[in-house]
């Protein structure tokens, strides 16, 4: 894998080489690399980090490791592109963590268009879309909740082997919350 992609870093090199904080980011990945993500699929994009890249949303879906898979998109532009793929993921029973880089967390309920919708106001357009091809979706767009939905998740995508929607609202990742300090819940794999 790392012949393939020169530039890449396994995201637990990467979680390794960063400060123990307990941030949103943190969390997400510290989970994904328990459940046995060790490269999240992406496609560069202003709302989202890149790293692992893809030619395009389709490859970032089909994407899996160790029996789970990840990879994120950008808000809209990059989620309607991948639900596609995450449609076919899901008619194969494969448990993929597709996380959206959302809109920031102080747009919801401004009525404003942002860049990267389909120049509506209504953030849940992209949402309404993935309710009929993944077993469970999340919206983060607050720290209080955010542990537990991005928990809740990744459960869901192992338990029902299916793939999940989880949408980060861009400004939240960086930020510390003390809720990201606690135990995590242990995970497993069903084996198939």
């Amino acid at each position: 894998m790392l012949s393939k992609f020169p530039h890449h870093k396994p995201l637990q090199a990467t979680l390794a080489a960063c400060p123990s904080k307990a941030t949103l980011g943190r969390h997400l990945a510290q989970r994904l690399v328990q459940i046995g993500v060790n490269d999240v699929f992406s496609v560069p994009g202003d709302f989202n980090l890149n790293l692992v890249g893809c030619c395009n949303e389709r490859n970032a879906g089909y994407a899996r490791s160790r029996g789970v898979g990840a990879c994120v998109v950008t808000f809209t532009v990059g989620g309607l592109s991948v639900l596609n793929a995450i449609a076919g993921v899901y008619s194969e029973n494969l448990p993929v963590i597709c996380i959206v880089g959302g809109p920031n967390s102080n747009g919801y309920g401004t009525n404003r268009v942002l860049h990267h919708t389909i120049g509506l106001p209504d953030f849940s357009q992209e949402l309404c879309c993935f309710q009929t091809v993944t077993c469970f979706q999340a919206v983060v767009n607050n720290l209080v909740d955010a542990h537990a939905l991005i928990d809740t998740a990744i459960s869901t995508a192992l338990k029902e082997s299916k793939p999940v929607y989880v949408s980060v609202s861009c400004n939240l990742s960086a930020i510390p919350h003390h809720t990201f300090s606690r135990e995590p819940i242990l995970f497993s794999i069903s084996p198939r």
